[in-house]
């Protein structure tokens, strides 16, 4: 255990005076060594000062850049594909108002644009990375839907991407409905049962779990039928599909027999 001593204090003997040299030793090859780390570390950083600078140069230069291709390149590309696309949003809206020939009409004009404006593909063509392109993908996947081109709606679905509980299941509600168009029930029961699964709420999910069950029936697997058309009875018994799921789990059950 080290002792205090009192300034000016010597050693009074030849014991004392041989602790006190290996003391003073010690401190100093203490110090030595700290000096010596603070050479060795002077040194790298004057060997390599021009990389460091370089790194830190490049860190600063790409952070300037992302903030600064944010602020005066995406953004205002946003500003510019979304004002671009109000034309096609309303072509649409007027399509979803119509029948007939009238609302296919309008839903090409909304896909190939009209009065001077671009439609849904020239803003993915022209704005692509954007959220209007984004947003464009889901109005071209619902534009071809409902125009019968199947395929086309399901590569512009499969494209579109939110976290929005509403918009994403009803996205991959929309891929089921133009494979079952398609005349392919297995792949659009995988896309029902993934926009029921996707969010829970009392609009796509009875929605898509009912579309689930009926496909399930026209599988022949009643036992999943049933169990779509029960959580439907069981989660939503308010929901405007649960009024259907009496006929439907009939003849599901009527299956498993």
């Amino acid at each position: 255990m080290a002792s205090y001593k009192k300034r000016g204090y010597k050693p009074s003997n030849k014991e004392e005076r041989r602790k006190s040299a290996e003391e003073e030793s010690t401190t100093a090859e203490v110090f030595n060594t700290l000096d010596e780390g603070a050479s060795k570390t002077e040194t790298w950083v004057a060997d390599n000062q021009k990389y460091i600078y370089i790194i830190v140069g490049v860190a600063i230069v790409a952070v300037l850049g992302y903030l600064g291709y944010n602020r005066f390149i995406q953004e205002p590309k946003q500003n510019e594909a979304a004002n671009e696309m109000a034309q096609a949003q309303d072509y649409m809206a007027s399509a979803l108002r119509s029948n007939g020939a009238q609302s296919d009409s309008l839903y090409n004009l909304a896909l190939t644009g009209g009065e001077g404006k671009y439609g849904f593909l020239d803003i993915i063509k022209n704005y692509g990375g954007t959220d209007a392109a984004n947003l464009a993908h889901y109005n071209a996947g619902f534009a071809y839907l409902r125009t019968g081109k199947y395929q086309e709606a399901i590569d512009h679905l499969e494209d579109f991407s939110s976290d929005d509980e509403i918009f994403s299941a009803l996205a991959k509600g929309g891929i089921g409905d133009a494979f079952m168009q398609l005349d392919q029930p297995e792949e659009a029961l995988g896309y029902y049962e993934k926009a029921a699964e996707m969010r829970s709420n009392s609009f796509t999910t009875p929605r898509f779990l009912l579309k689930a069950a009926i496909t399930a029936i026209k599988l022949g697997k009643g036992e999943d039928a049933e169990e779509f058309l029960l959580q439907i009875e069981d989660e939503y018994p308010d929901a405007p599909e649960a009024d259907k799921v009496p006929v439907y789990l009939g003849q599901a059950r009527a299956m498993n027999k």
